[in-house]
C-alpha cells in the first residue's frame, strides 16, 4: 500500500513485510482488547482507533512501530516510556524487540478514560 492511502486497517497492514504485519496485527488486537467499543479508521494515512474522539494511532516503519497516544498518553507513563524513542505524542517500538503489550494496554485504557471524561464535559464530541 505504500505510495497510496489504505482504505482500511487491513489494507494498510497488507502493505508491509510479513514480520511487520505480525507486529501491526498484534498491536491492533491489543488496542481492540483494551478498548472494545473503539471504532477503526484510517486517519492521517495511518490506522486509528476512535472513541469519543481520536484514541490512538499506530503505523509501520522501516525499523520501528510508531504508536501515537497523544502527549497525555506518554506523559502519564513517563517512567515506562522513557526507554523508547519519542516525539510529541509518539512512541517508537523497535521492530527487533518484543512489543510492550502491557504498557500499550494501560495507555489505551488511560486514553479511553480521558476521552470519556472529555465527552462528559463536552457532549458534542463524537
Amino acid at each position: 500500500m505504500k505510495g497510496q492511502q489504505a482504505k482500511s486497517i487491513d489494507d494498510y497492514i497488507a502493505g508491509y513485510p510479513e514480520n511487520v504485519q505480525e507486529l501491526l496485527q498484534t498491536i491492533r488486537a491489543t488496542i481492540q482488547t483494551a478498548a472494545p467499543d473503539a471504532k477503526e479508521a484510517i486517519k492521517y494515512a495511518i490506522p486509528t482507533f476512535t472513541l469519543n474522539g481520536n484514541l490512538v494511532h499506530f503505523g509501520g516503519y522501516k525499523n520501528h512501530i510508531g504508536f501515537y497516544p497523544a502527549p497525555m498518553g506518554i506523559e502519564a507513563f513517563k517512567e515506562e516510556t522513557a526507554k523508547y524513542e519519542t516525539g510529541k505524542g509518539t512512541l517508537q517500538f523497535p521492530i527487533n524487540k518484543p512489543l510492550p503489550l502491557d504498557l500499550i494496554t494501560r495507555i489505551v485504557k488511560y486514553r479511553v478514560e480521558k476521552n470519556s471524561e472529555k465527552r462528559k464535559s463536552n457532549p458534542k464530541i463524537l
